[in-house]
């Protein structure tokens, strides 16, 4: 089953500096149907306007994967880490027993990002932030594995979940194919560029497709196109 959420259905708000479209029930965004999908809570489209940023807020036992996209954000938290992520950097920030993080663009002009929260497979766990730069074109063609914590994914920043982050880029009639990890599992799928057929679903620029039941998908491009997938546990 692929249920296709249209750009159009999601939730959006707009403070002046900052814009989000939310794939989820998130902060003053509420629909008792999207509340999480599998251990998948939250994934936020974010645009953030230059010089401004959130303040230091303190977060538990979730796992906070960030995909730049445009421009840098500027990361700083009360572990002494601070560090520059800039676009086709990932950053992953495992909450675990409380992290308290500020996130910044200092940056000349506006810095885009995804940001994904999954449900972590223990809790209290030590805190921890780490960042990867991506080569350009290391997801054309196929899909590549950006934040994991399934074994044999050492290539991918570490996550403590049973579950993948994966960016796969592709020009106008290409096709790539995912196999889903092992056992009950689902997928959150999120055109972020271009228009693509997920299986025998079309999305357009921005859609999203909840993923369930299924073993196997295929993406064809009918523009040049780059999505995430997200592949949780049930």
């Amino acid at each position: 089953m692929i249920e296709r959420r249209p750009l159009a259905s999601l939730g959006h708000a707009h403070r002046g500096w900052f814009d989000v479209t939310h794939h989820f029930s998130f902060a003053g965004y509420q629909d008792p149907a999207r509340m999480r999908w599998g251990a998948l809570r939250a994934w936020n489209d974010e645009t953030l306007a230059p010089d401004s940023g959130f303040p230091p807020l303190l977060h538990t036992d979730v796992e906070i994967i960030t995909c730049v996209r445009l421009g840098a954000l500027t990361h700083e938290d009360d572990l002494g880490n601070r560090g520059r992520t800039r676009a086709g950097d990932v950053q992953v920030m495992s909450a675990g027993s409380g992290l308290t993080h500020a996130e910044f663009n200092m940056e000349g002009g506006p810095a885009r990002a995804v940001q994904i929260w999954i449900e972590p497979d223990r809790r209290g766990a030590p805190p921890s932030w780490g960042r990867k730069t991506f080569a350009r074109d290391a997801c054309h063609g196929h899909f590549l594995t950006l934040a994991s914590g399934i074994a044999g994914d050492e290539d991918a920043l570490p996550i403590r979940s049973d579950a993948r982050v994966l960016a796969v880029a592709l020009k106008a009639g290409e096709a790539a194919t995912y196999r889903f990890a092992g056992g009950a599992r689902r997928g959150y799928l999120v055109a972020s560029k271009g228009r693509l057929t997920v299986n025998d679903v079309s999305l357009e620029d921005g859609d999203g497709a909840a993923i369930r039941d299924e073993t196997t998908l295929r993406i064809t491009a009918l523009d040049d196109v780059e999505a995430l997938l997200a592949d949780t546990l049930a």
